[in-house]
């Protein structure tokens, strides 16, 4: 829509998590650095928390593209699975044929005989769960048990758990206190800095293709982080959004006003206003039009 007017050779604000737009930011490093020392050193349960939207998939994704080579990867996007399916999820990305059909002490042998396999080969086994949060509680016990099976020197599978603050507040429950003491690594991803949201955004716009003059002044980056309180999955919707109003009305820098209609339209969207965004971007593909047909009028 907008990418040729900017100069764009794809979409910079986009909601997938894609590691090619990642930027090295101080809480993702310290988050990848503690992953990688607790990796290395064998530990049973690993937890990273983060509210909604700052990042947890990406760097999951991050860790899975750059995990050295000897580890052997489980990965779980959506463990809301109950104890029977979550084993059965595990024993097909461990590569255990028919998993599916055996009996549950069957399986749970054929994964253990799988995990001895690995690890006389010399691999570590990990287990990453992104959205941990919605786990059930069952399934989370059996998780614990999971990690039961070990050498007399290292855990033959470590879990990396990715979820949202709510997952924090379950573990605080006293049946869930051996699982609790478990975790010896942990972290907790930060929102963003005013400083990290101008960051963020001209990172974006690079990697996307720009090479114009400033699109977001300091200013403007600065009022992005404040509304959008330093989130990145807002702050790429109001970017968006911004990008597509500049381009309706045909300007090529960021102002209050653009903003201000990024952000009245953004609170519409969460109140769960599809009809709204539909609204708002017909609007601005018909002003672009407009632009367009004054542009070749005024050369005419």
């Amino acid at each position: 829509m907008y990418l040729y007017h900017f100069g764009l050779a794809e979409l910079p604000f986009t909601l997938t998590p894609n590691t090619s737009f990642y930027l090295p930011m101080a809480m993702h490093d310290e988050a990848l650095a503690v992953l990688s020392t607790a990796l290395q050193t064998g530990e049973g349960f690993i937890k990273v928390i983060g509210e909604v939207g700052t990042g947890k998939t990406l760097l999951c994704r991050k860790l899975l593209n750059e995990i050295p080579d000897h580890f052997v990867t489980a990965y779980i996007p959506n463990p809301y699975l109950n104890p029977d399916e979550l084993r059965r999820a595990v024993a097909v990305e461990l590569g255990i044929k028919q998993a599916q059909r055996m009996s549950t002490q069957l399986l749970t042998q054929r994964i253990q005989t799988r995990l001895l396999e690995l690890h006389s080969q010399g691999h570590s086994v990990v287990l990453i769960l992104d959205e941990a949060q919605a786990l059930p509680e069952d399934s989370l016990e059996a998780l614990r048990l999971f990690t039961n099976l070990e050498t007399e020197t290292r855990k033959l599978l470590q879990v990396v758990l990715f979820a949202q603050p709510e997952l924090d507040q379950r573990l605080t429950k006293t049946e869930f206190r051996q699982l609790r003491q478990r975790i010896t690594f942990s972290y907790k991803l930060r929102a963003m800095n005013s400083n990290e949201v101008h960051q963020y955004i001209h990172h974006r716009l690079q990697v996307a293709g720009y090479k114009g003059a400033e699109l977001f002044p300091v200013k403007i980056c600065k009022r992005i982080a404040r509304v959008s309180q330093g989130v990145p999955r807002v702050v790429n919707i109001l970017c968006h959004k911004m990008l597509m109003v500049a381009y309706g009305q045909g300007h090529y820098k960021m102002t209050n006003n653009i903003l201000q209609m990024a952000v009245k339209d953004t609170e519409s969207i969460e109140q769960g206003s599809t009809r709204t965004m539909i609204v708002f971007a017909a609007l601005v593909i018909l002003s672009g039009l407009f632009f367009s047909y004054v542009t070749l009028v005024n050369k005419v």
